[in-house]
């Protein structure tokens, strides 16, 4: 896949840092891409930094993260770099696509969908696997031999799922509130439905919890934190599951449930800290 040219649409100091949203024709989706990339005041004296890849929620952008988990100052403070990539494609033309706010358009579940209509664009797994890590390490100071993921929601999904299929890709994985069985829950029913198709056994490589039944591990330790008000707590996110199945796979999972917390990015801000520095400490290690 070749590195393609980047357009800056805006870059700004911050916390000593910089940090910029861009876009590029992306041959992965087939469509025009937005990213962001915060890189930490490290990077001037340094040839590369660590950097983590943030995957957001449902009805997200590359901006969400960046702009309201108030995580760049401590990433800035521990010389990581971050890099947020977009939710779905954008302009793919599929009819129906913006009819609902769990399926299309700002959900693209972060897999390659196989089922036509959707399989010409919603190919967001290679992506965020092969496209994006290749453009922004040749664009940016990015060391991709110390490379964690980490998301919410959908994008805790995402990051459990990737980080369990490719532990030597992401050496450390976290996540906020994720969709940990999105096999027996509706948003992802609907979505592997839709992206996959009708029958369970292709749902599987896309499911942390089925994975790890399966036999994938990650040979560091999994942080998870959970808001135990989450509204979607009990139908949609399930984090029993996971860990059930951490448990019997020997997985090492650092599940936290955190009394009085939402599903928002209140609660997210309040240990994106922590969850930068359990990124910093896992691809420091050995360095």
């Amino acid at each position: 896949m070749t590195v393609a040219k980047i357009t800056v649409r805006s870059e700004s100091l911050c916390a000593g840092g910089t940090v910029g949203f861009y876009e590029h024709q992306s041959e992965a989706l087939g469509l025009m891409a937005r990213f962001a990339v915060f890189v930490p005041p490290q990077a001037s004296a340094q040839n590369t930094v660590p950097v983590v890849h943030v995957l957001a929620g449902l009805t997200c952008s590359e901006e969400t993260f960046f702009i309201k988990a108030h995580a760049l100052d401590e990433a800035a403070r521990l010389g990581v770099a971050l890099v947020a990539t977009d939710t779905s494609p954008r302009g793919a033309g599929v009819p129906g696509e913006a009819d609902d706010w769990d399926f299309g358009v700002g959900a693209g579940f972060y897999l390659d969908a196989t089922q036509g209509p959707w399989s010409q664009h919603y190919r967001m797994g290679r992506y965020i696997t092969q496209e994006l890590p290749a453009l922004t390490e040749a664009h940016f100071p990015l060391d991709g031999t110390r490379r964690g993921i980490m998301g919410h929601s959908m994008g805790g999904h995402g990051a459990l799922v990737h980080g369990l299929r490719a532990p030597q890709m992401w050496r450390s994985v976290s996540a906020f509130a994720p969709i940990c069985h999105p096999s027996v829950v509706p948003w992802g029913q609907k979505a592997f439905t839709g992206y996959l198709g009708p029958d369970p056994q292709a749902w599987r490589a896309h499911d942390a919890v089925c994975l790890l039944e399966d036999g994938y591990r990650h040979p560091n330790p999994i942080l998870v934190d959970q808001g135990m008000v989450d509204k979607f707590l009990e139908r949609e996110l399930q984090p029993w599951h996971l860990r059930s199945a951490a448990e019997k796979a020997g997985q090492s999972l650092i599940l936290r449930e955190q009394q009085g917390y939402d599903h928002s990015y209140w609660f997210v801000q309040s240990f994106a800290p922590e969850h930068i520095r359990h990124h910093a400490a896992l691809l420091k290690a050995g360095a």
